[in-house]
């Protein structure tokens, strides 16, 4: 079976723009919802994918950390060079790390990391995630079961460095935290198995903001943009967002 790659995405719409990062092993479908909802609001929106994302699994442990957060500068700068002054920032899990980080690197309007990790101690649950991911994109290739297990065998001995890199990142971003003053609105799932939801916490009482809020969803899982309280999450965001003083 060919699997159709995803792309990235940019919805025009107002003067206000917001950069939508995804989650590690996702890709612009972890906010295309998100995205649309924007842009129904007068928000214009842009999704980069970044390297070895929205792929196979081989292609992911290519990449490394410094690559994806490269690709983020250039998708914000990318917005930039559309016209764009004023950008918000949200970012789901990974994506939220590096939305963080350019806040504290860039000058941005907000800040909206959901479900970010600011605790490596997860890896357990990262790397069982990278397995399930890497089975159900070779089972939608049509890959034998025997197949399967070698070559996950190869990807979960070849994946370690990526996942040390991953870890180093988010300690980086932790060690920043206090050097953000950008408006933060911090988004929790409840029912988070996938990161330690003490991080949500954590950020909300370190980012230095003057304006900053914490939101736990109660139902929702770790992908929350794609969860039973999405609709919700969204009006949350566009009344966060409404709040902030934009100049247009």
């Amino acid at each position: 079976m060919k699997i159709v790659q995803p792309k990235p995405f940019t919805f025009e719409a107002g003067p206000r723009a917001v950069l939508l990062l995804h989650g590690f092993t996702g890709h612009s479908a972890d906010v295309r919802m998100l995205g649309r909802f924007l842009e129904k609001k007068g928000y214009t929106s842009h999704a980069p994918i970044y390297r070895g994302h929205g792929l196979p699994p081989e292609e992911l442990i290519k990449s490394n950390p410094d690559q994806w957060w490269d690709d983020v500068k250039q998708a914000f700068e990318h917005v930039k060079e559309l016209g764009y002054k004023e950008i918000a920032v949200a970012g789901l899990s990974l994506g939220g790390v590096l939305g963080l980080k350019l806040a504290y690197s860039e000058n941005i309007k907000a800040i909206i990391p959901m479900c970010s990790p600011m605790f490596f101690d997860n890896e357990t649950q990262l790397t069982s995630g990278f397995q399930t991911f890497s089975k159900e994109y070779k089972q939608l290739e049509g890959k034998d079961d025997s197949i399967i297990s070698q070559e996950l065998e190869s990807l979960m001995e070849n994946s370690k460095r990526m996942f040390t890199q991953l870890g180093e990142l988010i300690q980086e971003v932790k060690r920043n935290i206090d050097t953000i003053y950008t408006p933060t609105m911090v988004v929790q799932a409840r029912q988070d198995k996938m990161i330690n939801t003490e991080s949500a916490t954590y950020i909300y009482e370190n980012v230095e903001a003057d304006e900053k809020e914490i939101r736990w969803y109660e139902e929702s899982g770790h992908v929350i943009t794609l969860d039973q309280e999405k609709e919700q999450l969204h009006e949350d965001i566009y009344t966060f967002l409404e709040t902030l003083d934009w100049e247009t």
